[in-house]
């Protein structure tokens, strides 16, 4: 387990502090954290510092019976600086580095319900052939479900290898009530083999609720009639895993804005657990 990047002490400010530093006028007109400039304040290097760059290797090690593409599924991926890193990170591709073609490439599809940033991240992305950015509503069934499967389709495959939700489930929590977050976390146990999770903690949902007062916004509409609240990771730990049958394989430490980094593993694998 890696050790938090600094302690709570030194960590940085909240998200209405750190909006405000990146120039926002109205930080809190991003109602489902789809801030213009997120990275500016939450930089990629400061989670891929808690993540191991061989970890898709020890997930899905080399010299397997299936040749098939790694699939990735990032949620939520706002403009791509995340998932440009994450995909460098794996790969071991240094800035610049050409995407390598082998037997196991990985291959990404990055969602984001603000067309706006899913735009520029599909214009900025230096690997197209292998990273894919979609204009998704997450929670939507009638539009979800075909794209998600159209991709998987390609592949011969019904789920992805490895999902990715990085600060997500606060905003789908808060827009759509406990019931939602349930739906959310119930449809990505079902979606992937592997589950990498990074809850807000209860502290960013008092914020978010604030800064939209702040601006003369109505609250959001399921906030005061939250019952999942509290521990944030803590709840989302006892939902995948006794809704679920996920396994908590791994926790990699916090990042600097006390966010944890946590791995779960779906339950139907006869595969042994990898030592992370």
């Amino acid at each position: 387990m890696a050790a938090p990047i600094l302690p709570a002490a030194e960590a940085a400010s909240d998200e209405e502090t750190a909006t405000a530093e990146a120039g926002f006028s109205q930080p809190g007109a991003a109602p489902y954290g789809n801030f213009p400039s997120y990275s500016r304040f939450h930089p990629p290097e400061l989670r891929l510092r808690l993540l191991p760059p061989a970890l898709l290797r020890r997930l899905f090690p080399p010299g397997g019976p299936d040749p098939r593409p790694l699939l990735a599924l990032d949620v939520g991926c706002n403009s791509g600086e995340l998932s440009i890193a994450l995909y460098r990170h794996f790969l071991s591709l240094e800035e610049g580095g050409i995407c390598p073609v082998s037997s196991r490439d990985l291959r990404f599809l990055c969602c984001d319900i603000d067309p706006v940033l899913v735009d520029r991240a599909e214009k900025d992305c230096p690997f197209p052939a292998t990273m894919s950015f979609v204009t998704l509503d997450i929670m939507d069934p009638q539009t979800r479900e075909p794209l998600l499967s159209s991709f998987l389709n390609q592949f011969g495959r019904s789920t992805f290898d490895i999902v990715f939700c990085m600060s997500i489930t606060m905003w789908i929590h808060l827009n759509h009530g406990d019931n939602g977050l349930l739906a959310f976390l119930a449809r990505l146990a079902s979606l992937c083999r592997y589950l990498l999770v990074e809850p807000q903690p209860w502290k960013c949902y008092r914020a978010a609720a604030r800064r939209l007062r702040k601006l003369g916004c109505h609250n959001f509409d399921h906030f005061r009639s939250l019952t999942i609240r509290g521990d944030m990771a803590d709840r989302i730990i006892q939902i995948l895993t006794n809704d679920h049958g996920m396994e908590l394989v791994c926790c990699f430490g916090s990042t600097s804005w006390d966010r944890s980094l946590l791995l779960f593993r779906a339950n139907q694998s006869s595969e042994p657990t990898p030592s992370l």
